[in-house]
């Protein structure tokens, strides 16, 4: 397999409700469109078996991630800041799983008012993120991150820990609190909302390419609000990044495929077992 000549999508949620009732086509067209593999996250323990059954289902597509989102609910209207007793709840099955992973995730903080108004409920979300990177690296597996309203303190605090391998997924903080993850050697991933968001354009022509991965955050984060997205809109990504870089698509395609086996070199491991 040429995995410089295909996609990697380094953030998508195939276990979403969304994609319980066409997963097979969705995989279908994402192949057609030229992608190769799909780093699937998950966000709260409930879920972790079902990634992991797809990724058993497709071995040499799907590759799971498995952590403690920093907000949890499988309803919108019930979301809420997580605790230690909901990564205490998800540990042995990450344990369990543990030889099947390419990453510890989806794991960070999220500061967004409604989700974590209080000191307590920020502090918290700090303890359970900074469990799941010492997991990580005990594991010897990256992180792939979360940081919605908190891209400085998701920064500062994965330095302070030591983590070296990082995906911050559709960072939203500024271009120059990127740059000192970029500098840390921290990966940023793009998804498709890139084609409508000010300040992810702002950031792809900030970040140097060799820091930049591909991601779809399937079923969200789509070129269309309100409308399901899925990994095979990948391509505006890519699409964008060349244009605002100057370079081909081919390049673009190669240099983020590259980067990501960097960051999650057991999907080749897996692919070769």
């Amino acid at each position: 397999m040429d995995w410089s000549r295909g996609f990697v999508d380094c953030h998508c949620h195939l276990s979403a409700a969304e994609f319980s009732h066409d997963i097979e086509h969705v995989l279908d067209e994402a192949k057609a469109v030229g992608v190769q593999a799909l780093v699937a996250v998950a966000e709260h323990s409930a879920e972790f078996d079902k990634v992991i059954h797809l990724s058993k289902r497709y071995p040499e597509l799907i590759f799971p991630c498995l952590g403690v989102h920093p907000v949890q609910a499988s309803q919108v209207e019930q979301q809420r800041s997580a605790t230690l007793k909901d990564l205490e709840d998800a540990l042995p099955l990450i344990e369990q799983y543990k030889d099947n992973l390419v990453a510890i995730g989806e794991v960070g903080l999220d500061f967004t008012p409604r989700i974590a108004s209080t000191d307590e409920q920020k502090e918290e979300q700090r303890q359970v993120f900074i469990r799941q990177i010492q997991l990580a690296k005990q594991l010897g597996l990256p992180l792939n991150v979360h940081s919605r309203s908190a891209g400085r303190p998701t920064i500062n605090l994965l330095k302070e820990q030591g983590a070296e391998h990082v995906l911050l997924h559709a960072f939203d903080g500024k271009p120059s609190v990127a740059m000192e993850g970029v500098k840390a050697g921290f990966f940023f991933s793009i998804p498709p909302s890139i084609i409508r968001s000010e300040q992810k354009q702002r950031l792809v022509k900030q970040l140097p390419l060799e820091n930049i991965c591909l991601e779809t955050d399937s079923p969200a984060l789509g070129p269309e609000k309100q409308i399901r997205n899925e990994p095979k809109n990948i391509r505006y990504s890519a699409e964008y990044i060349a244009k605002v870089k100057g370079i081909s698509m081919e390049e673009v395609i190669h240099v983020t495929s590259k980067n990501a086996l960097r960051l999650f070199p057991k999907m080749l491991q897996i692919v070769h077992k």
